[in-house]
């Protein structure tokens, strides 16, 4: 079933420009950090390429430690999602601006991997998830705009997550749309902040969607839906040319 998005942000439509032109390209390097309170410290330089007016460029997308999720009021899910990854393509967005730094940018969903919930990856209360519970997320859309320049980033994302137990049990797909952001994405009972997009590509994206009833008795009462559900996700987006 369709959910509702929860964002200040309205979902964005991509426009992509085909045209590419042999244009000289500018390159910072930058040395990189990450977000993630458990990242080791690399001093490694990540080097991120400024794309012409009218080039297309590649888009990378890895997804690292400490994320959260959550479901309802019961308290955050504590997320490992380091592992995760995807790539897409960019263009800037057409403007009469000569400084216009907005990408539009759409990912390429047979290339998008979101690590499962499961006891060696999410942690509930402290504790590990029970053995033999999953949560696995399947990814069916990932699109929106970059702004290199203010950092902002909002991409809509749409997914299937997929309970089960072993072989004994499992629940039809519960939809979640929502547009991740590293601004502001407020609903109801669930709120997250994101961070923008630093030097080195590093940034918190939060977003938060109603999750409506499925046909299944068992979810609707124990996760109270409808519902609400945020994701908070520290990720690292890279460019380079194509």
């Amino acid at each position: 079933m369709n959910s509702k998005i929860n964002s200040k942000s309205p979902p964005i439509l991509c426009k992509f420009c085909r045209n590419k032109a042999k244009l000289r390209t500018k390159t910072v390097t930058f040395c990189s950090s990450s977000y993630g309170e458990n990242q080791p410290n690399n001093n490694s330089k990540t080097t991120i390429t400024q794309v012409p007016q009218t080039e297309a460029c590649t888009v990378g997308f890895k997804t690292l430690r400490t994320c959260k999720l959550g479901i309802s009021r019961y308290p955050d899910f504590v997320y490992n999602a380091e592992g995760g990854s995807g790539t897409g393509s960019g263009t800037r967005v057409m403007s009469d601006s000569k400084e216009n730094t907005e990408l539009s940018v759409l990912f390429d969903i047979g290339t998008l991997y979101i690590p499962p919930l499961t006891s060696t990856t999410t942690k509930f209360l402290g504790l590990p998830l029970p053995p033999f519970l999953k949560i696995d997320i399947v990814p069916e859309a990932f699109q929106g705009s970059i702004n290199q320049e203010s950092g902002e980033v909002a991409l809509e994302f749409k997914a299937r997550f997929l309970f089960s137990v072993g072989s004994i049990y499992r629940a039809p797909p519960l939809m979640v749309k929502t547009v991740l952001t590293t601004e502001e994405s407020k609903g109801t009972i669930r709120s997250g902040r994101g961070k923008k997009l630093d030097e080195g590509g590093n940034c918190r994206l939060v977003g938060v969607a109603t999750v409506d009833p499925i046909d299944d008795f068992l979810m609707n009462s124990f996760l109270g839906l409808p519902t609400e559900c945020l994701a908070c996700l520290n990720a690292v987006i890279s460019f380079s040319i194509s």
